[in-house]
């Protein structure tokens, strides 16, 4: 395993890559989510490079070893995805994408923007949704009004980063909250005006699935970057919904996949409604949703074994 630098312009993307050198099969590229890193793909690095398979995981711009510029608009999915793009020029010119959380998006919306690049793409929690004529955060605001949802407290510029960056153990508060070891998955049930960490339990012991060598990477890289750069990306949401006019209606046109845990608290993200029920909707090459019983939200991390089992399927697929 060994670590590279790809430049996208001015954006300097830190790139982990394992298995062969090279291969007659197009290579896999893995996006991690909020609060994240390359790091989070570690048992499929593992895993499909034991295979024999070239496998690549790249921290976002504003996580980890990569760039963190400061503006709101440097966190579209537009330009995460010509990010994306140009790790997949670095290893050959067309991969197979995974992503999870907003990594999911992420690769979605580089399967439509840089559609020759990719040649398959698997979204892990989040499924993928044609862009449409309404607004996301207008959506939640009328579904959560009068109730807290975190998207919102992350609006205002500061607050939250100054919330999490004081609380030392605020990572693993964050991972516990979501993952299927939570009686009641996710950041609870309080008012409009409530912090995101108000009411989030310090779990005692660690979850088995983050020891404690995984847990120091973390907070090690946001104790160096900060929180601006990842909390960015929900405020560039109205961003991205302007420029995606283009792309209204449009469905994935790679074979595509998506994988969840049951405990994931995005399948109820809308009160009474299940996302996961139809994730295969705007996908033209479906090839299947896999749920994997008892997890939560880091289903990658937390069942490392059933996630790789279904992404290999996935892959073999091809």
């Amino acid at each position: 395993m060994h670590a590279m630098t790809v430049s996208n312009g001015e954006i300097a993307l830190n790139v982990v890559i394992a298995g062969p050198e090279t291969s007659d099969e197009p290579p896999i590229l893995c996006v991690h989510g909020w609060p994240e890193l390359s790091h989070s793909w570690r048992h499929q690095l593992a895993h499909f490079a034991a295979a024999g398979r070239r496998i690549a995981a790249m921290d976002v711009r504003g996580y980890g070893g990569s760039s963190k510029p400061a503006p709101v608009s440097a966190y579209t999915l537009s330009a995460l995805a010509s990010d994306v793009a140009a790790v997949i020029d670095a290893l050959g010119g067309r991969a197979i994408l995974f992503g999870h959380d907003w990594g999911a998006p992420i690769v979605w919306n580089t399967a439509l923007r840089h559609p020759e690049r990719v040649a398959a793409v698997a979204g892990l929690s989040v499924p993928f949704t044609p862009w449409g004529e309404t607004r996301f955060l207008d959506v939640m605001r009328a579904m959560h009004a009068g109730k807290f949802f975190y998207q919102f407290y992350f609006m205002a510029e500061g607050v939250a980063e100054a919330e999490l960056s004081a609380d030392p153990d605020a990572l693993v508060k964050i991972y516990h909250a979501l993952s299927g070891g939570n009686p009641k998955p996710g950041f609870g049930r309080k008012g409009p005006d409530a912090t995101l960490l108000e009411d989030v339990a310090l779990p005692d012991p660690t979850p088995a699935w983050l020891p404690p060598e995984d847990l120091a990477v973390y907070k090690a890289a946001f104790a160096a970057g900060g929180w601006r750069g990842p909390i960015n990306r929900y405020r560039a949401q109205d961003i991205d919904f302007d420029e995606a006019i283009p792309l209204r209606g449009k469905l994935i046109q790679q074979p595509a996949a998506f994988i969840a845990g049951t405990r994931d608290p995005v399948r109820h993200f809308a009160p009474g409604m299940d996302a996961f029920a139809s994730a295969g909707a705007g996908c033209a090459d479906f090839r299947g949703t896999t749920l994997i019983e008892g997890a939560g939200h880091w289903v990658q991390q937390e069942a490392p074994a059933a996630t790789n089992a279904a992404l290999a399927a996935f892959v073999g697929s091809l």
